[in-house]
């Protein structure tokens, strides 16, 4: 079957610039960049289906079914499923963390409500822990880092989910807020419509926010078990963007405010990641290496 690229006029013109997070920096080795390139471009051409203003459920839901099946060259009518199924093929590598994505944006099209914290890291398991598996998996890296990598990609989905959650309400009716936490502060959904976030909902979003520092301090040492020099930055200058993150939304209101960082932040606090990353592979070299045997 010829490649009719149905998915691709679907995109809503967002690229691996435009993230709240590095993908494939310069600190990436070159070898790897082009396997997460197109791993990353799969991943974002399903996010724009499952976000997309107009189509039906159905429909997304057929996008991306058409998307899996080239992946898995059930089809060939898809020309990211393709590209990343050829790449998946040259290095070896399972298409099974490509599948839990499309898993966790099957869920954005049919359940716009999570009742508590596990319910939301559940999601996050799907949604966001396979990215940093693939990549590690690209690196070789052992699956002894993997604790560590599902604290850090869990955080910075709910980051995301935080900066983002007056619009996804708005523009999707989609809410990551656990349902739990606006009972706890006698409050609800509705009160993400408002211009400025009420103390109840600053209550919940701040709640929120704390637990993701509580998992960035799980893979506060992620970066030094990485065997990678390279990689092992990039994590070191995403997890200093995080935290970073983490302490604007304690104390900013994402409906009324700002809590993205400016390109001038970005470039310090990844200076600032980098020389602690640099540093923690100084230090590593003074301890026993923690995982002796990749698996």
């Amino acid at each position: 079957m010829p490649v009719t690229d149905s998915a691709a006029a679907l995109r809503s013109g967002k690229g691996s610039r435009d993230e709240n997070f590095p993908v494939a920096s310069w600190l990436v080795h070159p070898r790897h960049r082009g396997i997460i390139l197109a791993f990353y471009e799969f991943v974002r051409v399903a996010d724009d289906i499952a976000d997309h203003p107009t189509l039906s459920e159905r429909d997304k839901l057929s996008h991306l079914d058409r998307l899996e099946n080239s992946l898995l060259g059930v089809a060939a009518d898809e020309s990211h499923g393709v590209s990343l199924k050829a790449a998946l093929a040259e290095r070896g590598l399972s298409p099974r963390h490509a599948q839990d994505l499309l898993t966790a944006f099957r869920l954005d099209v049919t359940k716009r409500r999570y009742a508590d914290f596990d319910d939301l890291i559940g999601y996050c398991t799907y949604s966001a822990m396979p990215v940093g598996r693939f990549v590690l998996d690209v690196h070789g890296e052992s699956r002894n880092t993997w604790p560590a990598n599902d604290a850090l990609c869990a955080a910075l989905q709910i980051i995301n989910h935080l900066q983002d959650c007056a619009a996804d309400y708005r523009d999707l009716d989609r809410v990551y807020i656990p349902l739990d936490a606006f009972a706890a502060e006698g409050t609800s959904v509705e009160a993400l419509g408002a211009a400025r976030a009420s103390p109840a909902l600053r209550a919940c979003i701040v709640t929120l926010a704390q637990r993701t520092g509580a998992l960035l301090d799980q893979s506060s040492e992620f970066s030094r078990l990485i065997r990678d020099p390279r990689l092992a930055l990039e994590v070191a200058v995403i997890q200093t963007l995080a935290e970073r993150l983490v302490r604007i939304l304690q104390a900013r209101d994402p409906l009324s405010e700002p809590v993205h960082l400016a390109k001038p932040a970005v470039a310090a606090l990844g200076l600032s990641g980098i020389a602690r990353g640099l540093w923690g592979r100084l230090s590593r070299w003074d301890r026993t290496d923690p995982h002796p045997v990749r698996d």
